[in-house]
């Protein structure tokens, strides 16, 4: 068997090129090169080689014959060109430089909007906001398209050479955002951390209230999950809404909570399985104040100098603090009363009535017949009436008699009825579903659709 003797492929290839005799004429080398600089390559079919047939199928449309045109009628002139731009507002920004940022050459709408006053809202530039313009094709101002701020859509039309202004309220868009948390220090460091909105981070301190005491209670590694809208104008977020589920894990022990809404617009949160999670009543009607004077039988009167018995419980705080509705009710009075000052008095469930005294003034609704719910603001702080300092004087009534609203067992909130349990299961399956996703995020903040 002859050794085997290693061949270079450039061998091969020149003596393929060169053929027996081992030298190309001129002509060849000539061809060769020509090949070479244009960059053509060849290719071949075996001999033999068989090739499969494509199938075809011939489709036959019938086409509408066109419409016959005149060619001396008179021809639709073409619409002029419009085109939509957005900018976001950067510091330091004057309505013109945006303007010119969004390519408006248009000097009477410049002047239109230095004079017209309903335009005066466009002037509070905020870095970050958007401004929408529509444009013809040679830079006039069509429309102009601003969020004013409280919901407010500023539009600015054209008509002709003339412009108008007018504001309207934005329709909002309702999506569901979930979050899920790890506490570390907080409840609200927690929340900062993952940039959960405040409004949210206060709804869930006050949903959970009831079982949980976030001032002592909470550990390091508690867990906390919640599900909440958010207010969208034209894709823009503006602000947050309600929680509508939130879990929240203290000590190994779970507690879930579910928003209801009721037909007459009432809002309460449930457990799972319907319970309510709250009492009727909070104890206290304002979040952040300390009891100057509380509920006893006897006591010297700062005015009067007498001994009298205190029926109620005074809340020391500054003028113009928000004053709570404790619970459900009607406003039964709203009105001035010697001694108390300004004072409003609340009609709850049975035989339960709440008042309020020495106010400032009060919310701009509330007024006799007005229905309040547990959390609204009512009225404010103030030092009407018999009041040496400024302060709130409240009172928790049975039938006529005062109760010591710190002590009293508080009756539990009405569970829901017969007829609103199944509602209320089918809307909560959603978002446990939610819920039960955000519990699975770790630290995170996500945006869902409804």
């Amino acid at each position: 068997m002859a050794a085997y003797k290693p061949r270079i492929l450039a061998q091969s290839v020149r003596r393929t090129l060169t053929g027996a005799s081992g030298a190309l004429s001129a002509g060849q080398w000539l061809a060769i090169a020509v090949l070479g600089l244009s960059g053509v390559a060849a290719f071949g079919i075996a001999p033999d080689t068989t090739l499969e047939t494509v199938p075809t199928h011939t489709i036959l449309r019938q086409l509408p014959n066109p419409a016959a045109v005149a060619f001396d009628a008179p021809q639709a002139a073409a619409p002029a060109a419009r085109y939509w731009r957005e900018e976001r507002i950067r510091r330091g920004d004057t309505i013109g430089s945006v303007l010119a940022r969004l390519g408006v050459d248009d000097p009477d709408a410049l002047a239109f909007l230095r004079v017209d006053a309903a335009a005066r809202p466009l002037y509070q530039l905020r870095p970050g906001k958007p401004l929408r313009v529509e444009t013809d094709d040679d830079g006039r101002l069509v429309q102009l398209r601003f969020f004013a701020g409280n919901g407010q859509l500023l539009s600015i039309g054209r008509d002709g050479e003339r412009f108008a202004t007018m504001a309207t309220t934005a329709p909002a868009e309702i999506r569901w955002e979930m979050a899920s948390g790890e506490i570390h220090s907080s409840l609200f460091a927690a929340a900062d951390a993952m940039s959960l909105p405040d409004a949210i981070t206060l709804q869930l301190a006050e949903v959970f209230a009831g079982d949980i005491d976030f001032y002592h209670d909470l550990r390091r590694g508690d867990r906390f999950a919640v599900v909440y809208e958010m207010r969208y104008l034209e894709g823009e977020p503006a602000g947050a809404g309600r929680i509508v589920a939130a879990e929240f894990i203290n000590r190994g022990n779970t507690s879930r909570a579910f928003l209801w809404r009721d037909n007459a617009g009432g809002e309460a949160y449930y457990a799972q399985d319907g319970a309510p999670l709250r009492k009727a009543f909070l104890r206290s009607p304002m979040e952040f104040s300390r009891v100057a004077s509380g509920f006893s039988s006897v006591r010297l009167h700062p005015i009067l100098q007498t001994w009298r018995a205190h029926k109620g419980v005074d809340f020391a705080a500054p003028v113009g603090t928000p004053v709570r509705a404790t619970g459900n009710g009607k406003v039964l009075f709203a009105g001035t009363q010697s001694g108390y000052g300004n004072v409003i008095q609340v009609q709850h469930q049975g035989a339960f009535s709440t008042l309020y005294a020495h106010l400032s003034r009060f919310a701009p609704e509330v007024r006799p017949g007005t229905r309040v719910m547990q959390g609204d603001v009512i009225g404010y702080v103030g030092q009407t009436g018999w009041a040496t300092g400024p302060h709130l004087h409240y009172e928790f009534r049975v039938g006529s008699d005062q109760r010591d609203p710190l002590t009293i067992a508080l009756p539990n909130a009405e569970p829901l009825s017969t007829a609103n349990v199944r509602a209320f299961a089918a809307r909560l399956a959603p978002a446990a579903a939610q819920l039960a996703m955000a519990r699975s995020l770790a630290n995170s903040l996500l945006a869902v659709a409804e």
